[in-house]
């Protein structure tokens, strides 16, 4: 199975496509000790970057958060068709995205064709910003 993943070249290739595309993470660098703080066996940073690999394919779960709201139960099971629940954002506020809860960034929603919507990415937020999360 290790002989599937792709070599640093078509690693290159794939962040190129990335930046060519114009992928708000195209331009996001690790963090300098990054590879140390994951990697604390004492191999290189091209061996680190490699073992990163690995987890490439790992499925991860994406949401978009439109808002949030506390709401007692009692309401919750009075509601129904038509019901109106208020959130905390206002109309044309970015929404979240989260990876598995965590804070990645915010976007905005598109029409991709007549029946599918969605996101694009206006901010990206790293982990060097925590007061965004």
């Amino acid at each position: 199975m290790v002989d599937d993943l792709p070599d640093e070249a078509t690693a290159e290739v794939l962040e190129e496509e990335s930046a060519e595309t114009g992928s708000p993470f195209a331009s996001l660098e690790p963090a300098e000790d990054s590879t140390a703080a994951l990697f604390s066996d004492g191999s290189d940073a091209s061996e680190a970057f490699g073992r990163l690999n690995l987890v490439y394919d790992v499925p991860v779960s994406l949401s978009v958060e439109l808002g949030r709201t506390d709401i007692a139960i009692r309401d919750v099971v009075n509601l129904g068709r038509g019901s109106i629940v208020e959130l905390d954002r206002g109309p044309g506020t970015p929404l979240d995205v989260r990876i598995n809860g965590v804070l990645i960034g915010r976007g905005e929603v598109v029409l991709i064709n007549s029946e599918t919507l969605g996101l694009r990415f206006t901010e990206v937020v790293t982990p060097t910003e925590p007061s965004k999360r």
